[in-house]
């Protein structure tokens, strides 16, 4: 499987793993300081979605590198913007499952 190739991707998705690791830390210390389940539910249930949303976002990233990458010189600049279009409104769509 490749890697991610494109630095401003993988800098998006290294920050959106830095927020979801500070929402982490944040449950536990709701934990610690004995705060409401419906409460700390809440904040589970926001990294999960955020989890989730950037995992979405990272293999969306991975398909149109792929798709780039089997369409070699075929894929000219109208090509590559036309499967940006429709992985993008892939990730929406995804986004909207949970």
């Amino acid at each position: 499987m490749s890697e991610l190739t494109d630095a401003k991707t993988r800098a998006d998705l290294l920050n959106r793993l830095k927020r979801a690791e500070g929402q982490l830390r944040g449950i536990q210390r709701m934990i610690e300081e004995g705060q409401g389940c419906r409460d700390i539910a809440t904040q589970m249930a926001a990294v999960r979605k955020a989890l989730d949303s950037a995992y979405v976002h990272m293999t969306v990233c991975f398909m149109q590198q792929e798709l780039e990458a089997c369409l070699g010189g075929d894929a000219d600049g109208a090509a590559s913007e036309r499967i940006g279009g429709v992985l993008s409104d892939v990730q929406e769509l995804l986004g909207k499952l949970r």
